[in-house]
């Protein structure tokens, strides 16, 4: 059976991105276009999660797994997500620090591809964002040991009934095996749509000085 897509296309016309536009560091960039689709998400009353991204790690088989997770700070020093340290990509990033994060924003038809180094953040920081998560949020973090096999869902959902009745009345800490990691990138290319396919992309580069190049690639 063949499905034939090759008629699936879009023609990019909305943005342009030049040098000379653009600032000298990504980090401003990335949050000029971050704002700009989040006012474009208002604007149309979208109820998008512009702030989800794609993760890429390699595994322990040395195969790249790609996932979505969710942005959830970023600043120069770096960008900022949580998840369970045992899971497939808390375990790939032990073994090998160095990931993609991508964001794809249709809305304003733009890309952005991150390469960085990954670490975990201190534990107060996962603490104090752990406390800001609904309580139905964390006690999830506890019902369940991300990544690992289970005999059915009506098992999940009756490790969530038990540390419901737990919390019940309760402070719920963070789990020991639970918390965030910053990228810090070395690496971040701008991409912009553009008619007949002659997509703008922009690299900034940190060179050894801790200096940011700038060029653009070929489409």
């Amino acid at each position: 059976m063949i499905f034939d897509l090759s008629d699936y296309r879009k023609n990019y016309h909305k943005n342009s991105l030049l040098e000379s536009e653009v600032p000298k560091e990504p980090f401003q960039l990335f949050h000029d276009w971050f704002q700009q689709e989040k006012l474009f998400n208002i604007h149309k009353k979208n109820n998008e999660e512009i702030n989800a991204m794609s993760i890429s790690t390699i595994g322990e088989d040395g195969v790249p797994e790609t996932r979505v997770v969710l942005l959830k700070e970023y600043s120069e020093k770096g960008f900022i997500f949580y998840t369970n340290y045992y899971s497939f990509k808390g375990k790939s990033i032990q073994n090998r620090p160095r990931v993609c994060i991508s964001f794809y924003w249709k809305n304003t038809e733009r890309q952005i591809l991150i390469k960085g180094i990954t670490s975990k953040i201190k534990k107060e920081k996962s603490d104090e964002y752990f406390q800001k998560r609904p309580k139905e949020n964390q006690i999830g973090c506890w019902a369940s040991r991300q990544s690992s096999t289970v005999s059915s869902k009506e098992y999940l959902l009756k490790q969530y009934k038990k540390w419901y009745n737990f919390f019940k009345n309760k402070t719920i800490k963070r789990p020991f095996d639970w918390g965030g990691y910053i990228v810090k990138p070395y690496k971040m290319e701008f991409w912009q749509g553009q008619t007949n396919r002659l997509h703008d992309r922009l690299v900034y580069s940190l060179e050894k000085e801790k200096k940011w190049i700038l060029y653009r690639l070929s489409p």
